[in-house]
C-alpha cells in the first residue's frame, strides 16, 4: 500500500495516523429508545463500565450519544435538549477522567456540543453534516477538536445518483467547516449509511466507498446493526454481527479509515486481519 497521504488528526492526546491502520469507534448509546436495542439511559455507572470494556477490547474512540437517531424520531424540544445534556455530560465527564482514548459526542445541536466539550469531549460527531446547526463548526474551530460530518438524506432523498449526492452534501459541509476556521486535517467524513437511503443505495455506497476519497478526508463508516444488514440477512438488530463484520472488511478494502461499531472485540479482529492484507506496506514501514 502507498504511504498515507492524509495529514494526521489529533484529538486530545491521541493522534490518528490515517492509512496506517483502521481505527475503531465504540458506541455508547444513552438514549433508552436506541434502534439497536442497546440504549443505557441515565445509568452513568453502566455507561462508564461499557466504555471501559470497549477500550479494553480495542476501541480508540468512544462515541457517546443521548438522542435516538432511529427513523421517524421527532426532533427534540428545548426541554428535551436539556434532558439530553443531563444524560451525556456526566458520562463524558467521568470518562474524560478515567479513559485514555478521546470521547466523541454524537450530536447535531450546538447546545449539546458545547456542554459536551466542557465536560471533556474531544471530537464532535454531527449526523447532519452542519446542515442543522452550522455553529457546531465554530465550536470545533475554537476548541481545536476534530469534527465528523455525515451525509444525511432523510429530508432530501436521492432517487438516483446516491454517490454523487453524498459527495456534494459532504463537500458543502467541508466548506462550511473550513470557513468557520476548522483546520483541514480536523475534518472527517461519513457517508451516512442508513440515513434516508434505500437498501440498494446503502449497498452501493459501501461498494463505491473509495470514490469519497476524492474529498481528501479520512472516512468513517458506520453500519453496525443497521437495517441494511437486517434486510439482506432477515435478522433482528441483535443478530447482525456477522453481517456487519463482512461490511467492515469490505469497507476497509474500499477505503474506510475508521469504523463505528457496537461489537468492538470481534471488529478488532476483523480490522487487524484486513489491515494486514490491505495496509501491509504501511504496517511494515
Amino acid at each position: 500500500m502507498n504511504k498515507p497521504n492524509l495529514l494526521p488528526t489529533r484529538a486530545g492526546n491521541t493522534e490518528f495516523r490515517w492509512g496506517e491502520k483502521t481505527y475503531i469507534m465504540g458506541i455508547v448509546n444513552l438514549s433508552p429508545d436506541s434502534f439497536s436495542g442497546d440504549g443505557i439511559g441515565a445509568d452513568v455507572g453502566l455507561a462508564v463500565e461499557q466504555a471501559h470494556r470497549m477500550v479494553a477490547e480495542g476501541a480508540e474512540v468512544i462515541d457517546v450519544g443521548g438522542e435516538s437517531t432511529r427513523p421517524g424520531t421527532k426532533p427534540l424540544s428545548i426541554e428535551d435538549i436539556e434532558e439530553e445534556i443531563k444524560l451525556v455530560a456526566p458520562v463524558i465527564k467521568r470518562l474524560a477522567r478515567e479513559i485514555k482514548v478521546p470521547i466523541s459526542i454524537d450530536t447535531y445541536k450546538s447546545q449539546v456540543a458545547s456542554r459536551a466539550l466542557e465536560a471533556g469531549a474531544a471530537i464532535l460527531n454531527d449526523i447532519w453534516g452542519l446542515k442543522k446547526d452550522p455553529y457546531i463548526a465554530k465550536l470545533a474551530a475554537e476548541a481545536k477538536t476534530p469534527i465528523i460530518l455525515m451525509a444525511n438524506q432523510r429530508e432530501d432523498p436521492a432517487r438516483v445518483g446516491i454517490v454523487a449526492k453524498v459527495i456534494a452534501y459532504l463537500r458543502e459541509g467541508i466548506q462550511t467547516a473550513l470557513e468557520a476556521g476548522v483546520p483541514p486535517e480536523n475534518i472527517i467524513i461519513d457517508p451516512g449509511c442508513g440515513f434516508g437511503k434505500t437498501l440498494e443505495q446503502n449497498l452501493e455506497l459501501v461498494n463505491r466507498l473509495a470514490e469519497l476519497k476524492a474529498l481528501g478526508k479520512p472516512i468513517l463508516l458506520g453500519t453496525s446493526r443497521k437495517s441494511m444488514i437486517g434486510l439482506v440477512l432477515d435478522l433482528p438488530a441483535e443478530q447482525r454481527l456477522e453481517g456487519n463484520l463482512a461490511v467492515t472488511a469490505i469497507g476497509i478494502a474500499n477505503g474506510a479509515d475508521m469504523v463505528r461499531v457496537h461489537d468492538v472485540r470481534q471488529t478488532a479482529l476483523v480490522c487487524k486481519m484486513s489491515d494486514a492484507i490491505i495496509r501491509r506496506g504501511a504496517i511494515s514501514e
